[in-house]
């Protein structure tokens, strides 16, 4: 909700001015009251030392426990022999530990989950994967990232299949996203494919209500799935797939998660696995010498991978843990961007939520020249980005952000306007 008062409208503007400083000085002291322990904690990443990072929605920092098991699990796999009995049974039991670490925090049985490379090869998996006959109707978001764009394009080229777009950005700060779904569902609607979090405006869709209304549409000639973009939120929400349903929830490793780029994953709710099929196939993700696919979500695992980068998102996951659960680490970071979104609100330019923000990004709009105010704040160790549509700065602040970090963000952007 606004934290001013019903006639803060009418306000003096030096009374608003002061009303929102008192705000922000309160929100303030109750986040700094939980980061005394998060000193020494942030210790363990190297690159939140020398500059204020703010760039966790593209890629987060590496803890520094991450590195060095990720160089000890390639000093391991030479010390057995590269290609050796004893490094394939390592190996197999560091990709299990791996696939449960994962599980457990996103609610999830291990037996779900694929290990993947990032966000784009999981989405791939599962667009790829079923049966799509001419005429299956598959529907988007109009906030869904290019990547995913571009793969539903060649998906329409190929099999000739109906795509269209339901105007979700329009309900950022008003409307009802359950709603303009169900309205472009069609009976031969076949896949609904969304992000759990808006990479670009940060809204967070009410997404248990949207499937359930996907997996209900009765006029529909079989199961619609949903597909969901998970790369703004896993690590930021507390998640329970399991209870969630999504059929497809596609994440990386590399983002809020702070693990080594090249990792990430996919989950296939078991009731939607037989309407899937493996597009790539190799010996990863087969049983023994047969060829027959594991039943699980080893069947869309393919080749050889760089495994020590799995043992490293392994590594991170554990750092996170020892700060806080899921749960606490979520409030930490919606408390931040709340302090943080406030402090915008007295800055010459507009937030794209005219709420305070319900996950850790928080978008704005310049006016004019956003390259212009991220390079600025860039030569001052503040590092943010541009979003291309809509025009806008991005911000996204973690659980290991501080307040003073936000504070010196809205110092430097005030500055920038003060040229």
């Amino acid at each position: 909700m606004n934290d001013f008062p019903p006639g803060a409208p009418d306000l003096e503007p030096e009374h608003k001015r002061r009303h929102l400083a008192q705000l922000l000085a309160q929100k303030r002291a109750a986040i700094t009251l939980s980061t005394s322990a998060l000193m020494q904690h942030r210790s363990l990443f190297p690159a939140l030392a020398n500059k204020t990072y703010l760039n966790f929605g593209g890629q987060g920092p590496l803890p520094q426990p991450a590195l060095e098991a990720l160089y000890h699990a390639y000093q391991e796999i030479q010390q057995r022999g590269p290609f050796s009995g004893a490094t394939a049974a390592w190996m197999t039991q560091q990709l299990s530990h791996v696939r449960t670490r994962i599980a457990t925090e996103l609610g999830a049985s291990p037996d779900t989950i694929t290990l993947t490379e990032n966000v784009s090869v999981g989405c791939n998996i599962a667009l790829w994967g079923l049966d799509w006959q001419a005429g299956d109707h598959l529907l988007l978001s109009d906030c869904e990232y290019p990547g995913v764009l571009a793969a539903v394009a060649e998906l329409q080229r190929r099999f000739q299949i109906e795509v269209s777009t339901c105007p979700l950005a329009a309900t950022l700060n008003e409307g009802d996203p359950v709603a303009v779904v169900s309205a472009h569902l069609k009976p031969h609607t076949r896949l609904v494919v969304l992000s759990h979090i808006f990479w670009n405006t940060g809204q967070v869709l009410p997404l248990a209500d949207i499937i359930a209304a996907c997996h209900a549409y009765t006029a529909a000639r079989r199961p619609i799935r949903v597909l969901v973009d998970a790369a703004q939120s896993v690590g930021v929400l507390p998640l329970n797939l399991t209870d969630l349903a999504a059929d497809f929830y596609a994440f990386t490793g590399h983002k809020w998660w702070c693990g080594p780029e090249g990792v990430g994953g996919l989950y296939v709710r078991p009731e939607a696995q037989a309407d899937l099929h493996p597009t790539f196939i190799s010996w990863r993700g087969l049983v023994g010498a047969q060829l027959e696919s594991f039943p699980d979500g080893r069947r869309f695992e393919i080749g050889t991978s760089a495994y020590p980068l799995q043992v490293g998102l392994a590594t991170a996951l554990d750092i996170h843990a020892q700060w806080g659960t899921p749960q606490e680490r979520y409030h930490r970071i919606q408390a931040l961007a709340g302090y943080l979104w406030r402090g915008l609100t007295g800055l010459p330019l507009t937030c794209l939520q005219t709420q305070a923000p319900q996950a850790g990004l928080v978008t704005f709009s310049t006016g004019s020249a956003p390259l212009r105010l991220v390079q600025f704040l860039e030569a001052k160790g503040l590092q943010v980005r541009v979003i291309p549509q809509p025009a806008c700065v991005r911000v996204c602040v973690h659980y290991l952000t501080l307040t003073t970090e936000i504070d010196h963000l809205l110092e430097g952007i005030q500055q920038f306007y003060q040229q």
